[in-house]
């Protein structure tokens, strides 16, 4: 029997937090789980659920124009945000209930208040109660990080977003990032003029650089407004509340709503890691090794908190490794090769291993192969946008070392398409495999 309270204490409730939990106590550990704001963390109940349903929402803008020119008879149209805003809170609380479900099931307590680290074996509840523990996991995620200047408290980020009253007539987004550019294309398809601000001229950092620049191009044609080597200033409020936004090398910008999405820091903020002695990185960020464990023995940190790779599906694996690591008896660690990853623009993004340039840098040169074609639907849809298919090669082996994509379904086409590369097949493997006719996945095949 052990002589702490809990043999495992999970500090945070999302995607890695909850999966390190169950699994955990599948192999035995008595584990408890504390969480001070709701059950499913950043991805289910402020983040990647509820964007996507509104990226859904947003696509029937552009859907239902197209479908005059397939013949059907579509009357004028108007877009409810209340509605849908509801619908998509409503399916965030049931999803809230099966996670909280999962772990109840798993027999793991659930304590829906904050708690901090007291010391490397103890944990303090924001009620006062001290709990002794064997091994302590910190997985409280990423938090937006937002900018200083006068008037920034004006602004708001994606925590807010999702609980507007109204769609604004006009929105100023701060940065370029994957957040940005998501909820620049949502916005514009309900009806806003959306202004991306951005302090350099790169949208999508770490992207391949033809794929971003296809996306702002096509973004600027469809009205999307970006004021590049802008940095804030100042925001002022007017008296009939909207905001007047001021930059440097660039006009003041009026708008009715300020969203930052200058990007995310580990939340590790008043967690108390420092009654332990636990070491943190120049933002924040809990250091681990490659079991996730921290520089003290029994304090472990899984997901957004370590700013490793910032996506649900890696916290997933963390957690699911660090589990089967400690409690397990089943040593596993995470391979942070050839990661795919999705911008849910509009149109999306799909992308998988090395860009050309990185390519170009490590080996002198590269093999690159481009589709540059119009989706079947645009064109009878009388729709101009295209769509771009990359395949960046070894320059000798011809292994595939990056698929790069922007279209319709991007990211579902290539999720499939990121098995060959994490296999290592070559561009003669895609060669030997029959197209699927007609459909826009089947340019992977038949690049010249």
């Amino acid at each position: 029997m052990s002589d702490y309270d809990f043999d495992l204490f999970v500090i945070g409730g999302g995607s890695g937090g909850v999966r390190a939990a169950r699994v955990s106590a599948a192999h035995g550990a008595k584990v408890a789980l504390a969480e001070e704001h709701r059950v499913g963390g950043t991805c289910v109940i402020r983040g990647c659920v509820p964007k996507k349903l509104l990226i859904y929402g947003a696509h029937f803008a552009e859907d239902l124009a197209d479908a005059r020119h397939f013949g059907w008879d579509v009357p004028e149209t108007s877009f409810d945000w209340i509605r849908l805003r509801d619908a998509v809170l409503a399916d965030v609380t049931r999803l809230e209930g099966l996670y909280t479900n999962t772990l109840d099931s798993n027999g793991v307590t659930l304590f829906h208040e904050r708690a901090t680290v007291s010391g490397p074996n103890v944990v303090t509840l924001a009620s006062g109660r001290e709990i002794s523990v064997g091994k302590i996991l910190i997985a409280t995620g990423a938090w937006p990080d937002t900018p200083q200047f006068p008037g920034a408290e004006h602004g708001i980020t994606s925590n807010e977003i999702f609980h507007l009253d109204a769609v604004p007539k006009r929105m100023v987004i701060a940065g370029a990032g994957y957040i940005a550019n998501e909820f620049a294309g949502i916005f514009h398809q309900f009806g806003s003029h959306v202004t991306l601000v951005n302090r350099s001229d790169v949208i999508l950092r770490g992207y391949d650089e033809q794929i971003r620049d296809r996306l702002l191009k096509i973004s600027t044609v469809k009205g999307i407004e970006f004021k590049f080597h802008a940095a804030f200033e100042k925001v002022e409020k007017q008296a009939d509340g909207s905001l007047l936004v001021f930059t440097t090398n660039h006009d003041p910008i009026e708008t009715d709503l300020l969203m930052f999405a200058t990007g995310r820091r580990p939340h590790t903020q008043g967690l108390g890691l420092e009654n332990a002695g636990v070491t943190l990185g120049e933002r924040g960020a809990i250091i681990v090794d490659e079991d996730n464990r921290s520089n003290i023995e029994s304090i472990y940190a899984v997901g957004d908190v370590t700013d490793r790779v910032q996506l649900t599906p890696i916290a997933i694996r963390e957690g699911q490794a660090f589990a089967d690591t400690v409690f397990g008896g089943k040593p596993s660690r995470v391979d942070y090769h050839n990661i795919p990853s999705a911008v849910f623009s509009h149109p999306p993004i799909g992308a998988v291993g090395m860009t050309e340039t990185q390519v170009r840098n490590l080996h002198g040169t590269a093999k690159v192969y481009t589709s540059d074609f119009r989706p079947m639907k645009n064109v009878l849809a009388q729709r101009n946008e295209r769509a771009l298919y990359k395949m960046v090669c070894h320059p000798e082996t011809h292994v595939v070392l990056g698929l790069h994509m922007i279209g319709p379904d991007a990211p579902e086409i290539l999720q499939a398409a990121a098995v060959a590369v994490k296999a290592g097949l070559t561009k003669e493997a895609f060669d030997d495999t029959v197209a699927l006719h007609p459909s826009m996945a089947e340019e992977l095949v038949l690049f010249k």
